[in-house]
């Protein structure tokens, strides 16, 4: 196939789907899953497993997710990997063609997946030059095409390209929400038992957010000893508060922070007003930096990935101040470290361009993290921060 450096490279053989960038370059490949076209802004990810929690992550919404490892697809898909039930990565970029599964736990084949599930998929690009672009260059807006009889309409894929407006200023929490109250009961997952139930005991009771939620993060919380019940993205403070919550989360989510926060981040601030504990992760996170005065950003690629070390910052940490967290990541826009007012202590820090990965609130329990404490990439490096959440309430 095509390699990815070049721009209107004509139709090779055999080419039944092609990724067609805002800029006019046009990238060929062997379409699978879904057939059809999708718009999004395409990023990548670096991760080695895990694709299937990727493709269904919210905070993937409006994306397409190029995938720095070669071989995806390859132990197929089930049942117990999905992150959420809502839309998330429109479509993904691989570069192998996919084989047959090979996983004990495996159900079913990744594309027939990708195809129930609306997802398009491009197979045979190099993947490799399609990542130096974005890294170099920045994350495109681009449209993904699979038709099996490799015929497009490739100026009118670019005018698509071109007319969407892209993330910025885009609020999407609203779309991948939950638009109704619910007592969560899954626990965590283990191997030959599946997940376990929640208790519905007197434990601390956290009312979360649902801005894009991962599931995995609902059973961290229940895992850390909390009771929790989900509202929607656009919550009203009186419809939290009659919940009595010991504590609230504000979970991740795509999209815009700033577009998110018009309507999220008044409630966020009439809760610090009332001392109430709050954690953020992600999206959440933003929003909290945004609610305590700070401002967020637009990143030139963004974070993606299960390798991503954090360290501990602030000199709050005594004895594991400087120590780093293995974390996984996926966002586009960060919370500006230079924008933080003196009331905010930035807490964690990438080791790989310093950007801002978490923050507390001074006289207040309140913080955020950017990066993804639930995914455990292995080690389970970042699980106390749910300790430490569900220990502030009593």
């Amino acid at each position: 196939m095509a390699d990815a450096a070049t721009s209107h490279a004509p139709k090779p053989d055999g080419a039944t789907g092609v990724l067609v960038l805002a800029s006019g370059q046009v990238i060929w490949g062997r379409g699978f899953g879904a057939v059809g076209e999708a718009v999004g802004e395409v990023c990548f990810n670096t991760a080695m497993t895990g694709y299937q929690e990727v493709m269904t992550d919210p905070s993937y919404a409006g994306q397409i997710v190029t995938f720095t490892f070669p071989h995806i697809g390859n132990v197929g898909v089930n049942d117990e990997d999905l992150e959420s039930l809502v839309d998330g990565a429109v479509g993904c970029v691989v570069r192998e063609d996919v084989t047959d599964p090979s996983n004990f736990r495996s159900r079913g084949e990744f594309p027939e997946w990708l195809a129930a599930k609306g997802k398009v998929g491009l197979a045979g690009v190099d993947t490799r030059a399609l990542t130096r672009m974005i890294r170099q260059s920045g994350a495109p807006n681009a449209v993904i095409a699979h038709h099996p009889d490799g015929v497009f309409d490739i100026p009118a894929l670019i005018r698509r390209a071109q007319e969407w407006p892209g993330l910025e200023g885009m609020d999407l929490a609203k779309l991948v929400s939950r638009h109704h109250q619910q007592g969560w009961e899954g626990s965590t997952w283990e191997l030959g038992k599946g997940y376990g139930r929640s208790p519905r005991d007197e434990r601390p009771h956290v009312v979360a957010m649902d801005f894009g939620a991962k599931d995995n993060i609902f059973r961290n919380l229940v895992k850390a000893g909390a009771r929790v019940t989900v509202v929607p993205a656009e919550a009203t403070l009186e419809t939290i508060l009659a919940l009595s919550p010991d504590g609230v989360f504000l979970s991740n989510g795509p999209g815009d922070p700033a577009a998110t926060g018009a309507y999220a981040v008044p409630v966020i601030k009439a809760l610090l007003d009332r001392d109430m504990p709050i954690f953020g992760i992600c999206l959440g996170h933003q929003m909290l930096g945004l609610a305590a005065g700070a401002r967020t950003i637009k990143m030139h690629q963004g974070h993606r990935g299960a390798n991503h070390p954090v360290q501990r910052v602030g000199g709050v940490w005594g004895e594991t101040e400087n120590l780093v967290e293995i974390t996984s990541m996926n966002h586009g826009f960060a919370v500006d470290a230079a924008s933080l007012p003196e009331s905010v202590i930035e807490t964690h820090r990438s080791l790989f361009d310093g950007s801002n990965c978490g923050i507390s609130i001074s006289g207040k329990k309140a913080f955020g993290v950017q990066y993804h404490p639930e995914a455990s990439p292995g080690p389970q490096d970042s699980f106390y921060l749910f300790e430490k959440f569900v220990g502030m309430l009593g």
